[in-house]
């Protein structure tokens, strides 16, 4: 059960999936809390556009991963289709 609120994007609420990812590693929602929310959002679309379990399973393991390293948003990704012109 996740107890702690996890601040969403500008289009998309945190997935369950996600908010137990970034709750599970505290450096990982340190970075997570420090990106903008339109950043925020653009890994929450990343991580759930994706067809197969395994590759959202990818998503969500690299969004940790790369938000530890410093990255403020996906790489060589197009963007979030859903955020207009937010």
């Amino acid at each position: 059960m996740i107890t702690q609120k996890i601040l969403g994007g500008v289009a998309h609420a945190v997935p369950t999936d996600l908010q137990k990812a970034l709750a599970s590693d505290k450096a990982a929602l340190r970075a997570w809390e420090d990106i903008t929310p339109l950043a925020r959002n653009e890994w929450i679309c990343w991580t759930t556009s994706v067809k197969k379990l395994e590759t959202r399973e990818l998503h969500l393991k690299r969004t940790i991963t790369e938000l530890k390293q410093g990255k403020r948003r996906p790489c060589c990704w197009a963007g979030c289709p859903h955020r207009g012109n937010n």
